[in-house]
């Protein structure tokens, strides 16, 4: 590896001054959009160690000799009229913005390998990036980074490589572990999903290698391991402000990202640390008050662009914080959510903490027969010979992979009303009784299933809603688990047919008062498509293609004494 100061010196001999020349590409149909405050946009293509080049926008201010930088890297189209609008915006504030693509998309140079380059390998077109800009006769050294979701992995990946110019981050909806949050979701695989990603890339024929690297290693390896953050907190210790969102899968990466820097970055990360978690959906531009079906109050929002702005001017202008900024006093900050369209419902208010989550009563509520969910461990029993009381004590439905159940979109639809997804034939509810009180859920929710199925492998996708007196069902969180992995993800466990196994997994992190007159409702199910793409259920090596012989099966949850399936949720007095 080359000292960094050789990189630096190789990046400038490369490039120099000379790029501020670059002619810019045909953009689009609005190639003649004009920016407000004389900021000016132009193409650059930045050199990496091994000779490729990332396409990258920059936008300077109108005034000035020197700025600091802040990049994006991802591997979405640059070139969209908002995006360009929305770094102009930020480069009127007194940056140097750059938004850069990954390797290998759109027009960057070199073989797309998905964010296997960004890290802490041969590769680090991150750390490459960052020094490049330090080092340009126009900035003032100091470097920061935004973005969410694909942008959020890419400064995760990029701390842990520790720029000596890095000053500070700000991520939004961010993971830390693609086996986990990304190519697979609880050990679920996304063919589909992933084959898609052929239509950013300069070779199509990139994505279908990338995806047959991903299947020739099914367990939690070394490859996975050689991406993964969470085995590298130590090293990420700079200053972020993290977003994360109640209504969004990668919630889990945005706690985990926060919770590691905190705790395992050192002197230096702790206290540098901020989180906010509020109740949105996945994404930057989409953290107002109206989510999905519920419209909360005016203090939901979240002004992403503005705060972000007030940070980066703190750390690399050494700004004093303006008045806006007390909004985000203490390091942590949740919005605790609660009924909507119900005067006087409690919740909907943010609270303040020094670490998350908070400190919480666990409490078991039981699957029981007839689709009630209690506080009570089931009385039933099965005994051979005893249809009655076996009925009592098991809940079956059938998953067939070839005619799965429907969750329209690739995107999780939380804050939506889920009662069309629990009235398909093979999806199966447990609800409370309406509540005689209030009752808040803060912190992270788990299963455990006692399961047992016809099939060698199958998946179980758990949901957990708030079901309003008028019998809408409000979906918080979900998560699904395939089987072979229910004893971890480095080697898999087939199931044996009929027998009965212990499925237990995270479902997801929420902050909820269930209303009086309110029910709670866990949902139980094997298929979900498209969201979810389904388990051939063969017991087989998985495969990018469906498989021919995938199996349909009939699945069983067991609720009586002896294995009681239930949810573990952490419970607090409602305020």
């Amino acid at each position: 590896m080359c000292p960094p100061a050789l990189i630096h010196r190789s990046l400038m001999a490369l490039c120099g001054v000379a790029m501020l020349a670059t002619s810019m590409p045909r953009l689009s149909a609005q190639d003649d959009l004009k920016f407000a405050d004389g900021v000016v946009e132009r193409h650059v293509m930045i050199p990496m160690r091994d000779g490729k080049r990332l396409s990258a926008y920059l936008y300077f201010p109108a005034s000035g000799e020197k700025w600091p930088a802040i990049f994006e890297q991802r591997y979405a189209s640059l070139t969209g009229k908002s995006t360009r609008v929305s770094a102009a915006e930020m480069a009127a504030e007194g940056f140097v913005v750059a938004l850069v693509n990954y390797r290998g998309t759109h027009l960057s140079e070199g073989r797309y390998v998905g964010y296997r380059a960004l890290q802490w390998g041969e590769l680090r077109d991150g750390y490459d990036v960052c020094e490049w800009l330090a080092t340009q006769p126009w900035c003032t050294g100091k470097v920061g980074t935004f973005g969410s979701s694909q942008g959020g992995y890419a400064q995760n990946y990029l701390a842990v490589t520790q720029p000596p110019h890095l000053v500070c981050q700000y991520m939004v909806d961010t993971g830390l572990s693609l086996f986990q949050e990304g190519y697979r979701i609880g050990g679920t695989t996304r063919p589909e999903r992933f084959a898609a990603m052929s239509a950013i890339c300069r070779d199509p024929a990139d994505s279908r290698r990338l995806l047959e690297e991903w299947y020739a290693h099914p367990h939690f390896d070394d490859y996975w391991r050689a991406e993964d953050c969470t085995l590298h907190f130590d090293k990420m210790n700079v200053p972020c402000f993290t977003i994360g969102s109640w209504y969004d899968f990668m919630n889990q990466g945005s706690i985990a990202s926060f919770q590691g820097r905190q705790q395992h970055g050192g002197p230096k990360s702790r206290g540098a640390q901020q989180l906010l978690i509020g109740p949105w959906l996945h994404g930057r531009t989409n953290k107002g008050s109206k989510v999905g079906d519920l419209q909360y109050p005016d203090n939901a929002s979240w002004p992403v662009q503005d705060h972000m702005i007030q940070w980066f001017r703190q750390h690399l202008l050494n700004e004093s914080p303006r008045d806006g900024e007390s909004r985000q006093a203490s390091t942590v900050r949740y919005y605790v959510m609660g009924a909507v369209g119900e005067p006087g419902a409690p919740g909907n208010v943010w609270r303040e903490a020094d670490n998350f989550p908070p400190p919480a009563t666990e409490s078991s509520w039981y699957f029981q027969s007839g689709g009630k969910l209690t506080m009570e461990k089931p009385v039933a029993t099965l005994e051979a010979g005893d249809p009655e009381a076996s009925n009592d004590a098991v809940t079956r439905y059938v998953s067939d992979p070839r005619q799965p159940m429907q969750i329209p979109g690739r995107s999780f639809p939380g804050a939506t009303d889920a009662r069309p997804f629990e009235e398909q034939a093979e999806v199966r509810t447990f609800t409370t009784e309406p509540l005689a009180e209030p009752l808040e859920w803060t912190g992270r929710v788990h299963v455990e299933l006692f399961v047992s199925s016809t099939a060698l492998d199958t998946d179980f996708i758990v949901r957990v809603s708030d079901v309003y007196p008028d019998g809408r069902s409000i979906l918080i969180v979900d998560y699904p688990w395939r089987a072979r992995y229910r004893n971890g993800f480095e080697s898999e466990a087939l199931l044996t047919p009929n027998e009965v196994a212990k499925v237990a997994f995270p479902v997801g992190w929420m902050s909820q008062i269930f209303n009086r007159g309110h029910r709670i409702r866990v949902t139980v199910a094997s298929t979900g498509a498209p969201l979810y793409e389904p388990n051939p259920q063969n017991g087989k090596p998985l495969t990018i293609e469906f498989p021919e012989d995938a199996q349909r099966a009939v699945n069983t949850i067991h609720h009586h004494r002896i294995h009681a399936s239930r949810l573990i949720a952490p419970m607090h007095n409602a305020k």
